[in-house]
């Protein structure tokens, strides 16, 4: 966990000040989508072999971002349980703090696009697995 990091968002890799600006961009409660996003964490475990195979990825501090398509998303949000506010938020923060990633990582040619999106997991957990 990183020093710009709470501990609710320290668990999910997504930084405060990312969390405050999605906030502040949607209508979406700060502390719901805090919840939603370590709740999403754990639906992450597991699946960085798939992201690994299949997206480009980056390791910046100690966090794996994973630039993905829409689908990915499509996917993640049909297997939890969120109000649409709550997901869309979710789904805008780890994109915000997949592309902070990709922008940050030195050997990266890619940058993210415009239909690009996003997912970050901790290093620790994706080595676990």
């Amino acid at each position: 966990m990183s020093d710009d990091q709470s501990i609710e968002t320290g668990e999910a890799d997504v930084s405060d000040d990312v969390l405050e600006r999605i906030a502040d961009r949607t209508d979406a409660d700060e502390d719901a989508i805090a919840d939603a996003l370590v709740v999403l964490h754990s639906a992450l475990i597991g699946r960085h072999a798939e992201f690994e195979r299949e997206y480009d990825y980056v390791t910046v501090d100690g966090t794996r971002a994973y630039r993905v398509p829409e689908s990915v998303w499509d996917d993640l949000r049909g297997g939890l349980e969120f109000d649409d506010e709550v997901a869309d938020a979710v789904e805008l923060a780890h994109t915000e703090q997949a592309r902070l990633a990709f922008a940050d990582a030195v050997d990266v040619d890619e940058r993210f696009g415009d239909d690009d999106r996003g997912v970050v997991v901790g290093i620790d957990t994706a080595e676990e697995f």
